[in-house]
């Protein structure tokens, strides 16, 4: 799993952002640095909009220290837009519909009661622009959500 002080995983995924677009995090962090990432279950799902509308709720304060949040799930970019339409989302959300970054942060979990399998955990990076990450959080309980603001002084901090 990846941890404070190793160096975020490269990839390219779409971005959802009202239309469709590549979004390499590399690329990215140089100048949209430290970069949130904020790994979710399921659009259109209870605790997962809380969590994103959260995010929304608090863009202000990660603009005041120039950090740029992004929504990962396993949605395709397609749904994705349409839930950041529907919950008036500002920020982009990447689309793992590959789970290429789901293994590569080792963060999947299956509901398998549901039938339901390879979707993100509940989890939050947050990236420097040197590509380290420097705060990271991951729940095995999809119920739960981050502590957001410890999520905005590592944001800061970064």
């Amino acid at each position: 799993m990846v941890s404070t002080g190793d160096s975020a995983p490269d990839f390219t995924v779409p971005l959802a952002n009202g239309d469709v677009e590549s979004f390499t995090l590399s690329e990215r962090l140089e100048g949209e640095a430290p970069i949130v990432l904020a790994f979710f279950p399921g659009a259109f799902t209870s605790v997962c909009t809380e969590e994103m509308c959260t995010f929304q709720d608090r863009l202000a304060a990660f603009d005041d220290v120039d950090a740029t949040v992004y929504g990962v799930s396993r949605d395709s970019p397609f749904t994705l837009n349409e839930f950041r339409e529907q919950n008036d989302l500002e920020f982009g959300l990447l689309s793992d519909y590959n789970k290429e970054v789901v293994d590569a942060y080792d963060v999947e979990m299956d509901f398998a009661d549901l039938g339901v399998f390879g979707v993100a955990k509940r989890a939050v990076f947050v990236v420097g622009g040197d590509g380290e990450v420097v705060y990271s959080w991951v729940s095995d309980d999809p119920g739960l959500e981050p502590d957001y603001d410890e999520v905005e002084a590592a944001a800061a901090d970064a």
